[in-house]
């Protein structure tokens, strides 16, 4: 199932994405956090909206949006990194999640270096603190796309990432998540990212330094995992920063972070 929320008369609503293109409105519930809170799966109503009819939101409002950083061995490489030898993990702040199409804004006075990072997110289904490795899949509801915006001025500047990964807007999150049963393997999807129609990112989820059962196992041994947390598994190769020269985002870009089997999620860059 491919569930997604939109505003439609300026009213927050969930909705079924079908395979013809059209979204089926949810008649139970009206968001995606109720799905997760209840561990039941949203009832189909008679009524059926074109997409470009509503405005997408972030598919969810996550609890929690838990990162990983240098996870992918030739984006480490990029970096000039060596591989860490347990997960880099930093928050982003629940706050910052956008939906598809939506405009994010920043200060030029703030940060000059914005860069993209698209990545495979974990949306948690079921609570889960010690849950072992080879049971950690259990706990997840499905899978979204997200583009970790960082500022990489402001991350470089200081000894931790929180300020450079957590302007206004810098988790774009969606179009839709994918329920599990329908990814049988979240390490064989192919990533990109485009800016203004060209190619930064080519990648595979097969190419993660630590692979997702062993992430949450990871976390859920130092914090409860809870329905609605979202965990960011890392970047491939191909960011701004890594390139030579390096080349970061500006006024009027278009970035589209794509994940196969999921959808690509669109985001247009203002700069004041």
């Amino acid at each position: 199932m491919r569930l997604l929320t939109f505003t439609h008369r300026q009213q927050r609503q969930l909705g079924i994405l079908d395979e013809d293109g059209r979204i089926n409105v949810a008649s139970w519930p009206n968001a995606l956090e109720d799905v997760l809170e209840r561990g039941t799966l949203p009832s189909r109503s008679a009524q059926y909206l074109d997409p470009a009819e509503v405005r997408w939101e972030a598919p969810l409002r996550p609890r929690k949006i838990i990162a990983i950083g240098q996870n992918y061995v030739e984006h480490i490489r990029e970096l000039g990194s060596e591989l860490p030898e347990k997960p880099v993990i930093f928050a982003k702040f629940p706050s910052g999640a956008v939906g598809h199409g939506e405009e994010v804004c920043w200060e030029a006075a703030l940060t000059q270096k914005v860069d993209w990072e698209v990545e495979l997110a974990v949306v948690i289904g079921a609570r889960c603190h010690h849950i072992r490795e080879e049971d950690a899949l259990e706990c997840v509801f499905g899978y979204t796309v997200a583009n970790d915006l960082t500022a990489r001025d402001i991350q470089r500047s200081e000894g931790q990432w929180i300020r450079g990964k957590n302007l206004a807007g810098f988790c774009p999150l969606g179009p839709v998540v994918v329920t599990r049963d329908e990814i049988p393997d979240p390490h064989a999807l192919r990533l990109s990212t485009q800016v203004n129609g060209e190619t930064m990112q080519a990648g595979h989820s097969g190419e993660m330094h630590f692979r997702i059962p062993h992430l949450i196992a990871y976390c859920a041994r130092m914090f409860t995992l809870e329905p609605g947390d979202v965990i960011l598994t890392g970047t491939p190769s191909g960011v701004g920063m890594g390139m030579k020269p390096p080349r970061f985002l500006g006024d009027g870009d278009v970035v589209r972070v794509a994940i196969e089997g999921i959808g690509a999620l669109e985001t247009r860059c203002r700069v004041q």
